[in-house]
């Protein structure tokens, strides 16, 4: 079964390079890989060269710090 457009676009953006996460929040690279190598996201390989990370995990890991009288 095929698979439709939208769930391929809707999965490209939902996997994404390093780069392009660090770039969302306004990270270094090595603060995604640091996120990676401690275990909290998860990287993806494709080959030696290719890692992709899931955007949901890195918003995650990303969390609001609570201020007082709120």
């Amino acid at each position: 079964m095929k698979k439709s457009p939208d769930r391929v676009t809707a999965e490209a953006q939902r996997f994404v390079s390093q780069e392009d996460a660090a770039a969302r929040w306004g990270v270094s690279v090595d603060t995604i890989r640091r996120l990676i190598r401690t275990g909290k996201i998860a990287g993806y390989r494709l080959n030696n060269r290719i890692i992709r990370v899931d955007m949901a995990e890195v918003d995650a890991a990303f969390k609001p710090i609570p201020t007082s009288g709120r």
